[in-house]
């Protein structure tokens, strides 16, 4: 999630229809000028008897962002404390339970990518073992219940954890026991971005397929492949979901900006704090009409952040957001930005992707993210096929594309490679999950805490 600092002096107020579509339309760019953001967060557990460090324990949250400053880390505080780290490998923050999170810089190619990825998680393992402390990845906790998971000191946590249990019964998980793995990808003009957003949001179900690493809640499997993603279907159902307008004639920043209007705030960030605006709406903010800060109007800073509440399964800001992945080790954090770099970033392949989802209808699409938490690769899709059916035909139209961008690495390697993890999943015809259950019921004998052995 967001790491929000204190508003700059320079901050309009919001006069006109046109602003609202401003942060949108600003993320148009060349060609030449894409990039690639790739966001991972991972579980942190005390090595000695795997519980979840609170912020101010020794060797805790803060302590650990702190020691990242031996690295040339940054800090940033809210209220005074430590909330984040700031460096040339992005930003380095921690969600509502302490999961820990690098939100990779924007880079050319996908060797830059998994170059980063491997910096971050060398640093972090290198203070781990100082402190005692190791990092798990996986979709969500497989043995913690949230009463023994610690609250981190951001503002906007408090005001989340209040108004979740108000739209939904699962947003409380959702912010306290799961984790993702996300990519973040550019577009060229409007008209690119929609048919980004419609090939990635009808294949969204794939990612979670594919990268399904949630089988356990509280130390017992918990029926599902990718809990992570069923906890999303409900949390909020006003901010989440495949959002049906995106598939329709005429969609375009104007009609994202409509959606949001009519997604409710969360809150509104003044001198450094955050005021609790849950529920309210920014139709009534535009208006002057805000209730918790009367008279008022929003800035554009205030829309940057209302931008960044919403969670369908796929996002749009200055750049389109993939959401639909668990959190998993090393090898998969590089492969979730192939996949979608592969579909989205070659003209060829993004029309190929276009073609095999063009004709399904929204009820099939709805079905399929529906399906997909329980089944995953089993999953039926249009046409009496299922999910592992077509992630063959998908991987290669990804292969050609990253082929045909022709970025290569000093041994000449292009990025097709980095979907060698994909391959081999659906050569195996297990996913992550399966292999994780499968080890359940083998070799582990029922006993959940063997998964700590596979940290990274």
């Amino acid at each position: 999630m967001s790491t929000r600092q204190a508003s700059e002096a320079d901050d309009p107020i919001i006069e006109s229809r046109d602003q609202l579509v401003a942060p949108m339309q600003a993320g148009e760019k060349p060609k030449l000028d894409w990039r690639i953001g790739t966001e991972h967060e991972k579980l942190v557990y005390k090595l000695p008897d795997h519980h979840a460090p609170s912020y101010d324990e020794a060797c805790g949250i803060r302590d650990l962002l702190m020691a990242l400053t031996q690295f040339g880390w940054e800090p940033v505080e809210e209220n005074g404390k430590v909330i984040a780290m700031r460096g040339d490998d992005g930003t380095v923050s921690l969600e509502p339970a302490g999961q820990l999170e690098l939100s990779g810089a924007p880079v050319v190619n996908l060797h830059q990518t998994c170059a980063e990825t491997g910096r971050h998680l060398t640093q972090v393992k290198a203070i781990g073992e100082k402190c005692g402390v190791g990092f798990l990845g996986l979709g969500m906790w497989p043995d913690k219940t949230r009463e023994e998971l610690p609250i981190m000191p951001k503002g906007r946590y408090e005001i989340m954890m209040r108004h979740m249990p108000r739209v939904g019964s699962l947003g409380l998980d959702m912010m306290l026991r799961t984790c993702t793995i996300q990519t973040n990808l550019d577009y060229a003009s409007e008209a690119d971005m929609v048919q980004k957003f419609r090939v990635s949001l009808a294949l969204q179900p794939l990612a979670t397929a594919l990268f399904a690493n949630s089988p356990f809640t509280e130390g017992k499997p918990n029926g599902y492949l990718s809990y992570r993603s069923h906890i999303w279907s409900d949390t909020d159902p006003q901010r989440t979901g495949m959002i049906p307008f995106v598939f329709e004639d005429g969609f375009g920043y104007e009609r994202y900006a409509d959606y949001m209007l009519d997604v409710p705030m969360y809150f509104v960030f003044r001198d450094g704090k955050y005021i609790d605006a849950a529920g309210l709406s920014f139709r009534d903010f535009l208006d002057g009409n805000l209730s918790v800060l009367p008279g008022e109007k929003p800035t554009m800073s205030d829309w940057w952040d209302h931008l960044s509440t919403a969670f369908p399964e796929v996002r749009l800001k200055s750049f389109l957001e993939m959401r639909g992945a668990d959190g998993g080790p090393w090898n998969r954090i590089c492969a979730l930005p192939a996949l979608w770099v592969g579909l989205l970033y070659d003209q060829g392949a993004l029309d190929a992707a276009w073609d095999l989802v063009k004709g399904w209808s929204m009820d099939e699409r709805e079905a399929l993210r529906t399906s997909v938490p329980k089944l995953a690769l089993d999953a039926p899709v249009p046409g009496g096929r299922t999910l592992r059916d077509i992630a063959p035909e998908v991987l290669k139209i990804a292969r050609s594309g990253l082929t045909a961008r022709g970025q290569l690495n000093s041994s000449g390697d292009n990025e097709s490679g980095f979907l060698e993890t994909l391959d081999e999943i659906v050569a195996s015809g297990k996913v992550p999950a399966q292999r994780l259950l499968d080890l359940y019921y083998g070799e582990w004998n029922g006993d959940v805490s063997r998964v700590y052995e596979l940290s990274f």
